[in-house]
């Protein structure tokens, strides 16, 4: 068990997490570099190949990876704030999924989540649900001025995350299902509004592009 402070991780859920990260961020990159694994099939050098795909790895680990990462952790760090005894589970068969998905053209991505239990109310349910989303903006506003300012290579990586996290938070505050704007409008319809609406243009925005 490795603790900090109040937060405490087992073995296992530091193995789930780290194979979501890492399984996730692989699958992105099959999906990003569709004709990977042809080149790779007829190279006369491999090397190439193989450096396109750790050059595109690291980037979907900074990213996708950190922007999966931090949205689970948010849900956990205030799910324990109030009281509940929360971990991140990995659901190795949808993690299995995204890997073949990718390498089929599309990418279906659940790897997992924060299971947490105790006695709860409607209003710390949403703000718990509230965490991961919310993360995501906040990770986008971060790597924009690197997106804007930095040079080719940070830029360009930078943009990235801008994207995938405007993604990760416009897709989360859909009120349908487990996702978790069903749980905020559940709890309360002005915090929904005031967070989905533009959680969900600027992933509108991030996914067609606009000067990033």
């Amino acid at each position: 068990m490795i603790e900090l402070r109040s937060i405490r991780f087992s073995r296992k859920e530091l193995l789930d997490l780290f194979a979501a990260w890492l399984i996730l961020s692989v699958a992105f990159t099959l999906f990003l570099n569709p004709r990977l694994l042809e080149r790779w099939s007829y190279a006369p050098d491999p090397t190439a190949v193989i450096a396109a795909f750790g050059e595109s790895l690291l980037t979907s680990l900074l990213t996708v990876g950190v922007g999966f990462m931090l949205h689970e952790l948010a849900h956990k760090v205030v799910a324990i704030r109030f009281g509940q005894i929360a971990a991140f589970q990995a659901d190795y068969g949808m993690l299995f999924l995204a890997l073949v998905s990718a390498m089929a053209g599309f990418l279906f991505a659940a790897p997992g989540a924060v299971v947490h239990r105790g006695r709860i109310t409607p209003r710390e349910s949403g703000l718990i649900a509230l965490a991961g989303p919310v993360t995501n903006l906040a990770l986008a506003a971060a790597f924009a001025p690197f997106a804007l300012l930095a040079g080719p290579t940070i830029s360009s990586v930078a943009s990235f995350g801008v994207t995938i996290n405007l993604l990760l938070a416009g897709f989360n505050m859909i009120p349908y299902g487990p996702l978790d704007g069903r749980t905020v409008l559940e709890w309360n319809r002005g915090v929904y509004l005031a967070v989905a609406v533009p959680s969900i243009v600027l992933a509108i925005a991030g996914l067609f592009g606009f000067g990033f």
